[in-house]
């Protein structure tokens, strides 16, 4: 059926029949929060065309699943597949002098050791369930802690310690916090696909209104997620004015404030020692890349114009990025690890600098390796005199080889702002600009921190029982 597995699939329809078979279609694929998982199940089985072995908890007993997209590569045609499934078995646990083991009903084993169990124990003694935060002491569990007895039960395992204690731990808990081995079955819950985008998001740019933001937690709850997904979003039906505006802002979360003030209501009058304070263009950058902690969010509503010019420009840094990789690796990997000292000193009163002084313009995730945050502005980049001879050619190498894909019109999504449109977007993902322009200009707006970004995001979009199990 297949001449290679590799990592990247396409979708398969899926349903469990009354008779407890797998029926699957020709199109083969998985997508979002299932493409990993169901790829490390789709190796095991497709690979050898033996008995489908893993039959996932959450896949058995929702009993169908549909996923839709299309195999890219290495899928030929082939009739229908009927698959056996063998019928579900209990998890079954086992205790030794140092580990506690759960064997789980798709054949792998976690392995947990006891003292780790011990002080991740989320019974009422050892974690305060309305805070979320840890009672228990560390530096008191016996180092020799052995469990007496575990004993599984329909929602999880309780296990009793030879120092007296009872803990029981449920087993979605476990198999999503399994470090040995880790599982690819359980990504975050926020873990949703970023949708990266071009100049042709023009076509389709993602919009809410403001009357369901400001009055439903449906409203707020899209808003945010269509900030995470495409890392921009449009606010349509806005009143042009000050107080509204920030009511919005602060339906995120407070507006956080800098040397630039608050809430800023700003036109180009140098009011501050910045160019965004003139008419001047604007390259494409991100704000704050000489704070050790740059804004999440920035929020503009442009409410009064007359003159010419001044169109705002948007661009995908992880899209801009993803082509870098692609066509540039080593460009990549350079922007990736030399790092960039910024300041800010436009102001008689201010020179602010990161901690540490330089960070690189692609950060990374140091566990998943994943692109988290572009820290990019050209014009408040301090002097590189901290760079070898070789990393001076490699970098404006590199630098280069950015900039052509960044200024490149495929990237590049201009668009007029207007009273009555609000923009708001991730300044650790999307780069913004604008045009020169003449006449007066007048605009609002605000920067929101990251985490409280994040948390809001979170706490409108998953349920309690999932924040938990995070936790």
């Amino acid at each position: 059926m297949f001449r290679s597995i590799p990592r990247i699939y396409a979708n398969i329809k899926i349903g469990i029949n009354a008779s407890n078979n797998l029926l699957s279609s020709r199109n083969i694929i998985i997508k979002n929060d299932l493409f990993r998982s169901f790829s490390y199940l789709s190796r095991n089985y497709f690979g050898s065309l033996g008995i489908y072995s893993r039959d996932r908890m959450n896949i058995i007993e929702t009993r169908k699943l549909l996923v839709n997209n299309i195999l890219k590569r290495n899928l030929i045609e082939s009739p229908d597949l009927e698959v056996k499934i063998p019928e579900s078995k209990p998890i079954t646990v086992s205790i030794t002098p140092t580990k506690v083991f759960i064997n789980w009903q798709d054949d792998q084993t976690s392995k947990f050791h006891n003292f780790w169990l011990r002080d991740h124990c989320k019974c009422e003694e050892c974690f305060h369930k309305i805070t979320k935060q840890r009672l228990v002491d560390t530096f008191k569990i016996p180092e020799d802690l052995e469990p007496s007895s575990a004993s599984p039960e329909l929602h999880g395992v309780k296990i009793t310690w030879n120092d007296g204690h009872t803990s029981f731990f449920k087993w979605t808990w476990l198999r999503r916090h399994s470090y040995d081995p880790q599982f690819v079955d359980t990504l975050p819950f926020l873990k949703k696909k970023k949708i990266l985008w071009h100049a042709g998001i023009k076509d389709c740019p993602p919009i809410v209104q403001y009357k369901d933001v400001m009055q439903t937690k449906e409203g707020l709850s899209d808003w945010l997620i269509k900030i995470n997904e495409y890392g921009f979003c449009f606010i349509d039906g806005v009143p042009p004015k000050v107080k509204e505006t920030e009511e919005l802002a602060k339906r995120i979360c407070f507006i956080r404030e800098t040397h630039y003030g608050g809430f800023w209501d700003f036109t180009s009058n140098l009011a501050h020692g910045d160019t965004a304070y003139t008419s001047l263009a604007l390259k494409a950058h991100t704000d704050n890349t000489y704070f050790t902690d740059p804004s999440g969010l920035q929020m503009f509503h442009l409410i009064e114009f007359k003159g010419t010019g001044g169109t705002s420009l948007l661009v995908d840094g992880f899209w801009v990025a993803r082509k870098l990789k692609m066509l540039y690796p080593k460009a990549y990997k350079v922007l990736s690890t030399i790092r960039i000292p910024t300041h800010s000193a436009g102001d008689s009163d201010v020179l602010i600098e990161p901690t540490p002084n330089a960070h690189p313009i692609l950060n990374h995730d140091p566990l998943t390796h994943e692109l988290y945050q572009i820290r990019y502005n050209n014009d408040d980049r301090s002097t590189l005199s901290h760079l070898s001879p070789e990393e001076i050619e490699s970098f404006y190498d590199a630098l280069r080889k950015w900039n052509k894909i960044l200024i490149d019109k495929e990237s590049e999504y201009w668009v007029k702002l207007e009273p009555g449109r609000v923009l708001i977007f991730d300044n650790w993902r999307v780069l913004h600009g604008r045009a020169e322009f003449t006449g007066h200009r007048r605009l609002i707006g605000a920067y929101l921190n990251w985490d409280d970004y994040r948390s809001r995001l979170k706490i409108s979009v998953l349920s309690r029982q999932e924040i938990d199990e995070m936790l």
